[in-house]
């Protein structure tokens, strides 16, 4: 068996370590006493499940480095597959100093969740192009996501202190925001099924273009195309043709994807809801009800502290070093790089509106789950649809 075979089946192995860890998170949480902190064996049989999966997918992710010869974070299946692990490292970390099984039972589904997403995209080995064989795209991207997954534990304990003091059974406008996010959490899912059955159905429609220097180009969808491209002339084309035309700055194809996700994540939203008769909001209230929101209060801000800076380092002052390397300038006003800004001056907000302004409870535990929103975001929308230099993260 060859290193990247084991690579994959470690990450498997990890796959499902988490999903029954989370199980027996849930199990725990009836156990534990009134402050929402692990008194019980399950609890304690949950975290070394997590620890094991965690050690897992590490196996994973050196044995992938050890076979490519670069560190696995070039494209978006690496990508991902690391910022799910590191989301992982940084609650066991954090568990071990608070002790609090809730955190468990939230971060586990968001961090499997983010690594069934990377299961979508093709985790083929593939050379480096020029621009990422340098040692400064290791620190620059591994530092990020490192600061990326610490920040994902502030909205982790944002959406548990939310979960417990948000009236669900009134309509007000934050049972509103709370529900649409776990509506978006259920949205992700609808990727992964959508895009597992097209993929267990083999399906293609693929396109041959010529663009406006003659240069012939082909794109193959593997989703019924949604989304096609204004500016080139179709001279080829196999399966369904596309219903709207974009521009270029748009990627037809990966736009295609979100709109099926879309699609498919609200009628599974739909079913939820019918099958259950409430809100996905009020399913898992009864999970936090014993959580002292104080300590998660804690929780959620120590966890900016400690990610901020991580964040700035990498995903800033790295990132410029091997922009300068790559591309000869050190900011350039790419996508990503601007959402890396958006991104670092929305926590630096954050970290003024909390020291400053008195901004705890509630209102830290809302800014917590935007600031998350701004990760994703800059994570999915930005590498799926908008092109730039770091296009090649979207393969």
């Amino acid at each position: 068996m060859s290193l990247i075979d084991i690579s994959g089946n470690l990450l498997y192995v990890a796959f499902i370590a988490y999903l029954v860890a989370t199980l027996f998170f849930g199990g725990s949480i009836k156990q534990s006493n009134a402050t929402g902190q692990n008194t019980d064996k399950w609890g304690k049989l949950a975290i070394a499940i997590t620890i094991i999966g965690f050690l897992s997918q590490l196996g994973y992710f050196i044995t992938r480095w050890i076979h490519t010869g670069h560190a696995p974070v070039s494209n978006m299946f690496e990508f991902t597959t690391a910022f799910g692990m590191f989301i992982v490292a940084a609650f066991i970390l954090i568990y071990f100093i608070y002790r609090m099984t809730a955190l468990g039972l939230v971060a586990l589904p968001v961090a499997l969740l983010i690594i069934a997403y990377a299961a979508m995209f093709p985790n083929e080995v593939s050379p480096l192009v020029p621009s990422l064989q340098s040692h400064w795209l290791t620190i620059h991207v591994i530092t990020a996501a490192l600061g990326q997954s610490i920040l994902a534990i502030s909205a982790v304990a944002g959406l548990i202190y939310l979960l417990k003091v948000v009236d669900v059974t009134k309509p007000t406008k934050e049972r509103f925001w709370l529900e649409t996010v776990m509506f978006c959490l259920v949205v992700v899912v609808g990727f992964v099924i959508a895009t597992s059955t097209f993929n267990a159905m083999d399906y293609e429609s693929k396109y041959s273009y010529v663009d406006k220097e003659g240069t012939e180009r082909q794109i193959t969808y593997n989703m019924p195309p949604i989304f096609g491209m204004n500016e080139f002339k179709a001279i080829e084309e196999h399966g369904m043709s596309p219903i709207v035309e974009m521009p270029s700055l748009i990627n037809a194809k990966k736009l295609t994807t979100v709109v099926w996700s879309l699609l498919v994540g609200s009628i599974l939203y739909l079913l939820i809801r019918l099958i259950a008769r409430r809100r996905i909001s009020a399913i898992f209230q009864p999970f936090v009800k014993r959580v002292n929101l104080q300590l998660v209060d804690e929780i959620g801000y120590r966890s900016v502290l400690i990610g901020f800076p991580v964040f700035t380092l990498g995903a800033l002052i790295f990132a410029m070093i091997w922009a300068q390397i790559a591309w000869s300038r050190f900011w350039g006003w790419d996508p990503k790089e601007v959402w890396a800004l958006i991104t670092w001056l929305f926590y630096a907000a954050f970290l003024h509106l909390r020291l400053s302004k008195g901004w705890e409870g509630k209102k830290s535990a809302w800014l917590a789950l935007i600031g998350f929103g701004i990760i994703l975001f800059n994570l999915i929308a930005v590498n799926l649809i908008l092109a730039g230099l770091h296009s090649y993260a979207s393969n």
